[in-house]
């Protein structure tokens, strides 16, 4: 059992560190070079996983701005 805890961890880990790079790419417009991977399955995978967190990223936006407890300035 203690190793399903870990593996739920190392994902939320995962899900944050994308959103976060989402971010940096929505605010800066930096995004990391998958022309460098030279294994496609890896390069469609990883591209997946930057995906996943423009949803994420999104999502959370979306949610924050119809929230009370926020405002745009």
């Amino acid at each position: 059992m203690p190793m399903f805890g870990k593996i739920v961890h190392i994902s939320a880990d995962l899900l944050l560190v994308s959103a976060c790079l989402a971010g940096i790419r929505r605010n800066t417009g930096l995004t990391p070079k998958l022309e460098s991977i030279e294994d496609p399955t890896i390069r469609k995978y990883f591209g997946k996983y930057l995906n996943y967190g423009e949803s994420i990223y999104d999502y959370t936006v979306a949610t924050c701005g119809s929230s009370s407890y926020f405002s745009r300035k």
